[in-house]
């Protein structure tokens, strides 16, 4: 027999993070309330009981960062976690997946193809599946994101005093990233940062692009060194300062040297050559995340290895850099 589960039992008030900046008002209330279906809250934000600063928004609404979050109470029939059978892979694949854990965090190396979590016509992310993996622990939440075709370290709360510490030390900019990727043509040696203020527009068809804009856009700043130099290819870091939505693809983009395999701001010539040489993702991958244990504040270092499919594409750039 179900039982009721008191989601949220009185009206808080949130404050959008640096995180949240970006997300759907909608995706965001399936994260907080974790376990309401979607009609219940589509019908609490008709109703006008979830407000944001203090006025009523569609469900489609962009936080931004600071914004005020009115959430009423919430009590749900709670049953048990239902994942998708065609994905029953995936729950099982992140056994091998975990990089660190201890009783307040997990760090998991999220494969590419796989969204942080789910919502936007997406019913099944990496969240879920770690809850389905680990039903004994009745705290995760993710404690940032990362694209869906983006690979690498992603951190994941098991306590909720560990999760504000951890959003607190993204605020701060404590939390230090740092991505590969592999991008088209010879990298500049003299771009070692980018300061692009980045702003997000929703087209017609509902896709969302960003785009810089110096006069609009929010603050936006990445760091950049060169790792390893091809024909006609650069394996670069990235090590954002700001955690804008798309920002290393954006960034990129901006001085020329696009993210090797994305669709959205990529070079279509450089994305077909890669994809005749076998790599059908991005190149982008969290390869370390740096922060601070919540727990006693000690200096984590977590790296996630470059996945197979990368490592080969670098191989073959390697090789026919060797011939040249």
């Amino acid at each position: 027999m179900s039982e009721k589960k008191v989601v949220s039992k009185s009206v808080s008030y949130n404050e959008a993070t640096e995180n949240d900046d970006g997300q759907r008002l909608d995706n965001y209330l399936a994260r907080v309330l974790k376990g309401v279906p979607r009609s219940m809250l589509y019908r609490i934000l008709r109703r006008g009981e979830v407000r944001v600063n203090k006025g009523r928004v569609s469900p489609s609404y962009k936080l931004r960062q600071g914004d005020i979050i009115r959430i009423p109470p919430v009590t749900v029939t709670e049953g048990p976690v239902t994942i998708p059978s065609s994905n029953l892979h995936l729950v099982q694949d992140l056994k091998d997946r975990i990089l660190f854990e201890n009783e307040d965090l997990i760090v998991v190396d999220k494969p590419a193809g796989l969204a942080s979590h789910g919502g936007s016509g997406i019913e099944f992310g990496l969240i879920e599946a770690l809850r389905a993996l680990k039903p004994e622990e009745r705290f995760l939440e993710l404690a940032h994101r990362l694209d869906k075709e983006t690979s690498g370290c992603l951190i994941v709360s098991k306590r909720r005093s560990a999760l504000r510490n951890l959003h607190e030390q993204f605020r701060q900019r404590v939390v230090k990233k740092r991505y590969l990727t592999l991008v088209p043509g010879k990298w500049d040696r003299r771009i070692k940062l980018v300061d692009a203020p980045l702003i997000r527009n929703e087209l017609r068809s509902g896709e969302r692009m960003v785009e810089v804009n110096r006069k609009l856009g929010d603050p936006s700043s990445t760091g950049f060194e060169i790792v390893e130099s091809y024909e006609g290819a650069t394996l670069v870091a990235a090590m954002p300062h700001t955690g804008r939505t798309h920002q290393i693809r954006v960034h990129t983009a901006y001085v020329k040297h696009p993210v090797g395999g994305d669709e959205k701001y990529g070079d279509k010539e450089f994305n077909a050559y890669l994809r005749s040489i076998g790599l059908k993702r991005m190149f982008l991958h969290a390869f370390k995340i740096t922060f601070k244990n919540p727990k006693d504040g000690s200096l984590l270092k977590i790296e996630a290895p470059l996945p197979d499919e990368l490592e080969q594409a670098l191989e073959t750039f390697r090789k026919l850099s060797n011939q040249g």
